[in-house]
């Protein structure tokens, strides 16, 4: 399986403006600029996505676990942030909330743990990973 998007930007690396687009079309020239990276612009940023791709993989890696653990979730709610200093992303951080009928909060947090260690989007970094969990 191979997946794709496109980046196309015009202009220099400060005034230029560029847009991206996905293989499903989610994405269908959408904006990013070095406003929306950097300052308060409108449009994407690259960190943005990153997020959202951390996030979805981890909260699917722990549904997958709970389910493997005759748990299914009602729900499950991740925030990721990204850290992004001097050039360099250094964390990625995930707090999720979960609406899981019949586990401990230990054992949610258990699971939380393990599908941070799990998750194939956080293997591609080379930062500090961190995951937090609770129960709603």
């Amino acid at each position: 399986m191979k997946r794709h998007s496109t980046a196309v930007w015009n202009g220099s690396g400060k005034e230029g403006t560029g847009y991206l687009t996905s293989q499903s079309t989610v994405l269908n020239k959408t904006q990013y600029s070095y406003k929306s990276r950097f300052e308060d612009g409108i449009g994407t940023n690259p960190e943005e996505l990153i997020a959202a791709a951390h996030a979805g993989c981890y909260t699917m890696k722990l549904s997958f676990i709970l389910g493997g653990a005759g748990f299914t979730p009602d729900t499950l709610e991740t925030k990721c942030d990204i850290s992004l200093e001097n050039g360099e992303i250094t964390k990625s951080e995930m707090e999720v909330t979960g609406k899981v009928p019949g586990i401990t909060e230990e054992q949610f947090k258990q699971y939380v743990e393990e599908a941070r260690a799990g998750c194939l989007i956080g293997h591609l970094f080379k930062c500090e990973i961190v995951a937090n969990g609770h129960l709603a």
